[in-house]
């Protein structure tokens, strides 16, 4: 039986296969950022819902982690479906070859701001941010600092000419929240929203004012008697 040979090396598709079978992945990239909490959260919120993500949790993300979070870091790598060490540039999704639906770095330190700003960096959520750049794929960044100064804002509006999503945690307050929960609850929703990934976690918007409380009007001065 003669060997069948593919024109440029290319193997042909027979009927009935799929071209791409791929499941949704999401990199998660944890920085030392205040914040830590809402990488979490986003991992909680992923977890059963078909999404597999790849968790990389840097030193100083790990040092935050514990002093910011009842968490040990065995058990937030425990809720993603893989997890990197930080040193790790040779990990699966340091190549652009490894596709994914993007990257999000929650927090987002204003050092790897930079790093990724620039192409430089020596960890792996810098080198994968970098794919995800080349590769043209959605990136977003919660950074968290404040006040900005103005090499923060230009290495952020470099970025976002690029494409890069940036994405401050600035909570709402249209819904009304009553605990840190929902608040971090919200701001993880529309992070994920950036990726088309629509999860009830949070109330959204939906034009209707509130009758629940009082407006504030100013009252008006009353005139004293003569």
């Amino acid at each position: 039986m003669r060997e069948r040979i593919e024109p440029a090396g290319i193997p042909s598709l027979h009927r009935g296969e799929e071209v791409n079978k791929t499941t949704t992945r999401l990199v998660v990239g944890i920085s030392g950022a205040t914040g830590s909490v809402y990488g979490v959260r986003l991992l909680e919120l992923l977890q059963n819902t078909g999404v597999e993500t790849h968790l990389v949790l840097s030193k100083w993300g790990a040092r935050t982690l514990i002093h910011e979070t009842a968490y040990s870091v065995e058990q937030v790598q425990q809720m993603a479906t893989h997890c990197y060490a930080s040193e790790d540039v040779g990990a699966p999704i340091s190549s652009g070859s490894f596709v994914t639906a993007g990257m999000v770095v929650c927090p987002c330190s204003v050092r790897s701001l930079a790093a990724i700003a620039h192409g430089h960096g020596d960890t792996l959520i810098h080198r994968a941010a970098d794919v995800t750049l080349k590769e043209r794929r959605r990136l977003v960044l919660v950074v968290r600092e404040a006040p900005f100064n103005e090499i923060h804002l230009e290495n952020m509006l470099k970025l976002s000419r690029m494409g890069v999503v940036i994405f401050p945690p600035v909570p709402a307050f249209y819904n009304q929240p009553k605990s840190i929960a929902e608040i971090v609850d919200q701001s993880v929703m529309r992070i994920l929203d950036q990726f088309s990934i629509h999860l009830p976690a949070g109330k959204r918007w939906d034009g209707k004012m509130s009758t629940g409380r009082r407006a504030c009007v100013p009252k008006e001065k009353t005139k004293s008697a003569p």
